[in-house]
């Protein structure tokens, strides 16, 4: 599958938003090299949030949930075990993006918990 061009403006807003989600991160205590789930949403119809979530796993994703807000507007949660080091979280959002082309869904952004490699 030969993967979309993604506006590069839309990028550049999209890593600007990460760029304050790593700082909060690491106010928080957060090591980015530690693997953890890392999960990522997607807003969309039912149809375009079922293909989606069947090929989550050709993505390299798994299925989290779906979730239905008070407006009636639905959600996908994949999850993906990865850092949150710059690069690794440039290439997932850039990742997400195509795949919001590819599925005609709209990439709602990621989350994780912090790990500091205390117990």
């Amino acid at each position: 599958m030969t993967l979309p061009e993604v506006d590069p403006a839309r990028l550049d807003a999209e890593w600007a938003a990460d760029k304050d989600v790593l700082a909060s991160l690491a106010a928080n205590g957060d090591r980015a090299e530690i693997v953890r789930l890392v999960d990522v949403s997607f807003r969309g119809d039912e149809v375009a949030l079922d293909r989606l979530e069947d090929d989550a796993e050709t993505l390299g994703f798994r299925f989290i949930e779906r979730e239905e807000d008070e407006d009636g507007e639905l959600s996908s949660f994949l999850g993906i075990e990865q850092t949150v080091e710059p690069d690794a979280i440039r290439a997932l959002t850039l990742k997400c993006l195509q795949i919001e082309l590819i599925y005609d869904v709209e990439y709602d952004g990621w989350g994780c918990t912090a790990e500091t490699g205390k117990n």
